[in-house]
């Protein structure tokens, strides 16, 4: 079966990451041959490539320009007609918006594959609805529900983002230098995010909650993001500021999204991420999990399908994630406890020897669907 993944390729976050994983472990679900067509050569186009995977260029687009969305759709057009594909998958809906349709006109069952949640007064959406399926697929229950209004959502399916699980935690030595490099001893207790800078991560509300937490508690908090854009660079000053007003700033470092962020989730001891507004799934939260790190989070979206009370704890506002704080921080088993399930759960959720197939079989019912119809 062969399988055209279209996406923009602009940016790199959980989709491109899912794109990548797809290409990278492809061996996992051998009826499978993933190939993709992007709009931008940047990261995800670098990433698949070194993975060995075909990359077709449909060009730059521009939902200002009609110019270059026409161009492009003659460009997927064209390659379609003479690639023998079996199935068309467009991710997200700025990707169904411009491509939508053109699969179909050529008799090759389309699939959409929703990444983040509806928002139906946007453009993108509403010009997206103009363009329906065969099928779609959600990464998370609560973006699948968000589908109704949208498309049929009786034909669509869930399939949780297959992650690379990186493998065993640090050894006690191991973990125990990460955490000098950093300056802490063994007694800190480090809370850590690790996510974009924007303000839907609740970054606000984790540092009004810090400020509650009562003396004496040993903690530190550190903010792994990058600030790569403008807006992101302007997002941060906001919350030094807020920082220095709430009088946390001594306990509190931003740090450069590093090359080895897994070693330093394995070298903290809280993670915490309270969004304001619902995740659509939330990947970071499986790689805590996957670090053996308790999760504590705002009890909306995506995240209630991945946080069990095994695991973390689930809070409604600041006052509630001040508590849930204070009680991590100062209970080590608890923290311990529920840091031990982690890993399985987070294998649970994505381990992509499960995912990567199971996204075959609904791939493999589509066309078995389109060929009946």
């Amino acid at each position: 079966m062969r399988v055209l993944h279209v996406h923009s390729g602009h940016a790199w976050g959980a989709v491109e990451a899912t794109l990548a994983t797809l290409a990278r472990r492809a061996e996992l679900a051998p009826g499978m041959q993933p190939e993709f067509a992007l709009c931008v050569d940047g990261r995800l186009r670098r990433e698949l490539e070194s993975a060995g995977a075909q990359v077709n260029e449909l060009g730059g687009v521009h939902a200002q320009a009609p110019w270059s969305i026409v161009r492009a759709r003659r460009v997927l057009r064209r390659l379609l007609a003479v690639g023998h594909y079996d199935v068309v998958v467009c991710h997200s809906a700025w990707t169904q918006a411009i491509f939508g349709g053109v699969p179909r006109t050529l008799g090759i069952p389309e699939v959409f594959f929703l990444h983040d949640r509806v928002q139906h007064y946007r453009w993108v959406e509403r010009w997206a609805a103009r363009h329906p399926p065969d099928w779609s697929i959600a990464n998370s229950e609560f973006t699948r529900a968000g589908l109704a209004g949208l498309f049929a959502i009786e034909r669509s399916s869930v399939v949780y983002p297959p992650v690379e699980l990186r493998g065993a935690p640090l050894a006690a030595e191991e973990r125990r230098q990460a955490r000098a490099e950093l300056g802490f001893d063994d007694d800190t207790v480090v809370i850590v995010q690790a996510c974009r800078l924007v303000a839907s991560k609740g970054h606000a509300r984790l540092f009004g909650a810090l400020a509650r937490l009562p003396p004496p508690t040993s903690w530190f908090c550190l903010q792994i993001a990058p600030a790569a854009g403008r807006a992101e660079r302007a997002y941060r000053r906001t919350l030094e500021e807020q920082a220095r007003a709430l009088g946390v700033t001594a306990r509190l470092r931003f740090l450069d999204e590093p090359d080895d962020v897994p070693r330093l989730l394995a070298a903290a001891d809280i993670h915490c991420q309270p969004n304001v507004e619902p995740e659509p799934f939330g990947i970071a939260f499986v790689r805590a999990l996957e670090a053996g790190l308790p999760v504590v989070t705002t009890d909306m979206g995506g995240p209630r399908e991945i946080v069990t009370d095994e695991v973390g704890l689930l809070v409604t506002d600041e006052a509630k994630l001040a508590l849930a704080l204070e009680t991590l921080v100062r209970d080590a088993e608890l923290r311990k406890r529920l840091g031990a399930d982690g890993p399985a759960r987070a294998r649970e959720l994505c381990d992509p020897a499960v995912r990567l197939p199971e996204l075959a079989e609904v791939l493999e019912r589509v066309t078995r669907l389109s060929t009946r119809g």
